[in-house]
């Protein structure tokens, strides 16, 4: 392991996607060392079923691509992320291609093969490349294979970031990044790690919700580091709920891929009655903010514990070959997709806003970066349209590390870092704490802050809010810290930020709903939600953003 008398080039914290791709495309010019705090798969790209959207196809056109999103992101996309994000789509996938990644194909008229393209909510086209229905999975693995191939690559798994170390906090001129304080997980000890550029690759913060599809460790982690260290974040509101989780109570998170939704499968109520005419004219390819509101409204209207979706009016060979994952996952639940509607919940998925960062993937402090889910760019607006996840990951990763190579010969090495202080803490003998204050983040955040939101319920979540902060500071300045602790600390500053940014916005756009202001303020132009940390950073090192469209 790199410490700080042992200077990486580039820190990556978080090795799915984005991480991993930034490290692969650095790897021949830097020393890079790359951060997964589970084991190294265990991210939300590995999860990922549909694929990456990207104009393939004859009849699709960028122009299509942008407007697409565009509309999706109700007025608060920026216009020039969504350009060159869409633009460099087909580098994207070609490039994946060449790495190994196995996307699935299909014969064309001239003899040869191409792209298979599903089409998901939002789209106007088939523009979504995939590998069967584990798109993420395959993408996941190969590129792991790669990384861990290549000498300058140290992949280093169940290292927690307690937080990044940045030179204002050391007393030193600028507030330049210089490297982090790390839980090594299998030691319990925390260890200082060095790094010339600190790159967040860290996901989202969906773990916030009492129900979400995204695995365990999407706690935000890199949007509450970024924020103590004088960062702004933009759009937290956006949360972006999946409307067709599994319901079943082992399922845990088992996400039913929109492009079921695109292949044909409809939404019924328990009666077996379509609803989604009801709600927009699109009706189940809507974009996912309207499909997941309707569920919501039908299951409290009706007080249904779940509605369905079902295509089993499609050949079952069709449904096999196209979802052969999905069917049998929903197999070992006891479900057969080819016979029967599949049970269906919204859960939290997405998070929209987070730290901002330029066209490049720089943030407001100097030499520290944010790409994927963790940053705000402007792409996804007010609702992220379906399979631009992936594709921003890969797109963003290219742009930081381009940007990086032009910086790496002249970028100044850290000074001695100091080391992790434990010598005022003890370990603790009330573990049950943590656990309680996990439940009552979770559940007053589902409760309060949800699909549906009201000043009330915001209020509410609020003092709930600043209660857990302040007890569980005390906390974490008395004990010694691990990997569940560092995660409360982290999500409940998420749900501040998250809180804040809903109670701001008097209007209902995209994912963020209200009953108090049912409508869109469309008296003036849509504007994004920017919070500022009191030891804001931007005096010394502030990248340009766009405006909304």
């Amino acid at each position: 392991m790199t410490s700080s008398s042992d200077c990486a080039d580039v820190l990556i914290v978080g090795c799915g996607a984005a991480g991993l791709s930034l490290a692969l495309r650095l790897a021949d010019v830097a020393r890079v060392v790359a951060l997964a705090k589970g084991p190294l798969h265990e991210g939300s790209t590995y999860y990922a079923q549909g694929g990456v959207s990207a104009v393939l196809d004859a009849e699709d056109s960028l122009e299509s691509h942008v407007e697409d999103t565009l509309i999706a992101g109700a007025g608060l996309c920026h216009a020039d992320a969504v350009r060159l994000t869409v633009e460099h789509g087909p580098a994207a996938i070609r490039w994946l291609s060449e790495r190994g990644v196995p996307f699935t194909m299909e014969p064309t008229t001239e003899g040869g093969n191409d792209y298979h393209l599903h089409r998901e909510g939002g789209h106007s086209h088939r523009r979504i490349v995939h590998a069967a229905d584990a798109t993420g999975r395959a993408i996941q693995t190969t590129l792991e294979q790669r990384a861990r191939e290549h000498p300058n690559i140290a992949l280093h798994d169940h290292y927690s970031v307690v937080d990044l170390i940045v030179s204002r906090k050391l007393g030193l001129k600028g507030n330049r990044c210089l490297g982090a304080y790390v839980l090594n997980r299998d030691s319990g000890r925390v260890e200082v790690i060095a790094a010339r550029f600190v790159v967040l690759a860290t996901g989202g913060a969906s773990r916030v919700y009492l129900y979400s599809s995204n695995p365990d460790g999407s706690t935000g982690d890199g949007i509450a580091m970024a924020w103590r260290a004088g960062c702004r974040v933009a759009n937290m509101e956006f949360m972006q709920f999946h409307p067709t989780c599994l319901y079943h109570p082992q399922a845990k998170s088992f996400l039913i891929s929109e492009a079921v939704r695109g292949e044909g499968g409809v939404l019924l109520l328990p009666d077996g009655s379509r609803f989604m005419q009801n709600f927009d004219p699109r009706q189940e390819l809507a974009p996912r903010d309207i499909v997941a509101r309707a569920i919501d409204h039908e299951m409290k209207r009706l007080g249904a514990e779940c509605l369905y979706l079902d295509i089993s009016h499609k050949p079952a060979d069709f449904i096999r070959s196209h979802f052969p994952n999905i069917d049998a996952k929903c197999r070992e639940y006891g479900f057969d997709m080819t016979e029967e509607p599949l049970p269906v919940v919204p859960a939290a998925h997405y998070t929209c806003g987070g730290v901002l960062s330029d066209l490049a993937g720089r943030s407001d402090v100097e030499g520290l970066y944010a790409i994927g889910e963790v940053a705000f760019t402007g792409l996804h607006g007010a609702n992220r349209m379906a399979s631009n996840s992936l594709l921003e990951c890969l797109v963003f990763a290219a742009a930081a590390s381009a940007d990086i190579r032009a910086q790496l010969a002249g970028a100044p090495s850290p000074p001695a870092l100091p080391e992790w202080d434990e010598s005022r803490v003890t370990d603790s003998d009330e573990e049950v704490v943590v656990a309680h204050n996990w439940q009552e983040l979770r559940r007053f955040m589902w409760d309060y802050v949800g699909i549906v939101r009201t000043d009330k319920r915001l209020q509410r979540a609020q003092h709930r809010a600043e209660m857990l902060l302040r007890e569980i500071d005390e906390y974490y300045g008395n004990f010694r810290i691990d990997n569940d602790l560092i995660e409360l600390r982290n999500l409940a500053l998420v749900a501040d930020l998250i809180i804040r940014s809903a109670s701001e916005r008097k209007e209902s756009r995209g994912l963020h709903y209200t009953l108090d202001y049912p409508t869109a303020n469309d008296a003036s132009p849509p504007r994004d939600t920017i919070l500022v940390p009191d030891n804001f950073a931007g005096k010394e090192w502030r990248p340009q953003w766009g405006k909304p469209a």
